[in-house]
């Protein structure tokens, strides 16, 4: 009787638990088909686009960019002549003379006490160790690593992009192998539910059938919650609110092309935006090296200024009265110090240059590498994808033959279970291999710089 109680206590709150569950994911599926109603359509280049105008990353090296172009600006305007006006108002005091020495009382001096000038100097450079022609083509060189980094940013958040994009086109297609594999297993269910009421079957067949069924509708809820997440991270990565549903194209069996490694790799030396990442910061560390050369040069260049001052006791003789004069000419200065000062400087520059061209070399065997493992993973990715397909097949046929020798009475439930699961874990193999090779495909363009 104890047994029987249990039994009859387990029933009831298998029942209800089933019941809760079968409610939340009725709920869910009801949520989500309002908000699937409401949901854009985008393609994955429609996303791209949408992710190079709002992404903050691109429009932060998009500003840096603007700032390497007017720093151009700013290094050609050094060849302008530097010109400065200034003036100076004073007063002065008296001028004590000691005629017997500082401890002696002085006597006074009388002198004019206001003190002003005004008036205006300017220099033209004419040679600076070609100082100025470097900074220029130092800013030029800025400006171009800043594109190349525009560049990389910019493929980089294609790149995630699509990956967000994939995921949310792989939960969709999860959702709709599921629901479909859900609908199969409530008429296989029912079949079930009459064989044991013919009484030919065990009430743990039913009950194990029943326990399946309800994983298989907690499984969809958790695919939702997969659709949900990845729709938020895309959304935000394109600019839109949380709140903004996407609805991605229908996942389709695309040819993909695939070329031999060594066509990857020249393409990779070619455009990979790493390396000329790589290729401008060395230059700029080469230019560098010239800078610091150049502190051991002379400096030659005109100048003339012309000022108003009051009084005139520049020459003599003095005279209480405002006067003008004004100077021009060339001038010319050499840093003798350099030779000693600039020598460690020099050599510091020169290893840093040597340094980068280390770090250039390995960045080209980080970039071989990156591209060697995302061709080997590409090829992978396609044979999956065969792989898949012959063992849908292969789980098809187990399903039929399970099926029948099962309501023939001559195979257990679990072998029915398992076979069910197997097809089912195929198809969400092939889905997976399908969205993995494309992922693999964008992941190989990024590397070569295609992408």
């Amino acid at each position: 009787m104890a047994n029987f109680v249990h039994s009859i206590n387990y029933m009831y709150f298998y029942k209800n638990h089933y019941a809760l569950i079968l409610l939340s994911v009725l709920i869910s599926t009801t949520t989500l088909a309002q908000q699937d109603l409401s949901a854009n359509h985008l393609s994955l280049t429609e996303v791209w686009s949408k992710a190079e105008t709002n992404s903050k990353a691109v429009r932060m090296q998009g500003l840096k960019l603007n700032e390497s172009e007017e720093a151009i600006k700013d290094a050609k305007a050094e060849r302008l002549p530097d010109i400065e006006a200034e003036g100076e108002y004073a007063r002065v005091s008296n001028m004590p003379i000691y005629d017997n020495g500082l401890f002696h009382t002085p006597s006074q001096f009388e002198v004019v006490h206001t003190s002003y000038s005004f008036g205006g100097n300017a220099y033209f450079n004419l040679y600076n160790g070609n100082k100025t022609n470097l900074k220029i083509r130092e800013e030029k060189e800025k400006k171009n690593l800043s594109v190349e980094q525009l560049n990389l940013t910019t493929s980089e958040i294609k790149l995630k992009s699509a990956a967000y994009y994939l995921d949310l086109q792989r939960s969709k297609v999860f959702k709709d192998l599921l629901l479909k594999d859900i609908s199969d297993q409530e008429k296989q269910l029912a079949e079930i539910r009459q064989l044991f009421k013919n009484g030919v079957i065990l009430k743990s067949d039913v009950l194990r059938a029943e326990l399946k069924l309800s994983r298989q509708k907690m499984s969809l809820l958790q695919i939702d919650n997969d659709i949900n997440i990845a729709n938020q991270k895309l959304a935000i990565l394109i600019g839109e609110q949380d709140d903004f549903k996407i609805l991605p194209d229908s996942l389709t069996s695309t040819s993909l092309v695939i070329k031999s490694y060594p066509e990857y790799l020249d393409e990779a030396i070619t455009h990979s935006y790493e390396l000329k990442i790589s290729e401008k910061e060395t230059e700029l560390n080469k230019l560098e090296l010239k800078k610091v050369k150049a502190n051991v040069s002379f400096k030659v260049g005109l100048f003339a200024n012309y000022t108003y001052s009051y009084p005139q006791i520049q020459f003599y003789p003095y005279s209480i009265a405002m006067y003008g004069i004004g100077l021009s000419g060339i001038k010319a200065s050499f840093p003798i110090s350099a030779f000693y000062h600039n020598k460690h400087k020099t050599k510091a520059a020169e290893l840093a240059f040597q340094r980068r061209e280390v770090e250039h070399e390995a960045t080209t065997d980080k970039v071989r590498q990156e591209v060697n493992e995302a061709y080997l993973r590409y090829k992978e990715a396609i044979t999956r994808i065969d792989v898949a397909k012959q063992n849908i097949k292969q789980a098809t046929e187990n399903l039929r033959i399970v099926n029948n020798t099962y309501f023939n009475q001559l195979s257990l439930l679990t072998d029915l279970l398992d076979a069910d699961t197997q097809l089912l874990q195929t198809r969400f193999d092939l889905a997976a291999a399908q969205i993995a090779a494309q992922l693999q495909y964008f992941q190989l363009q990024k590397a070569i710089g295609n992408l």
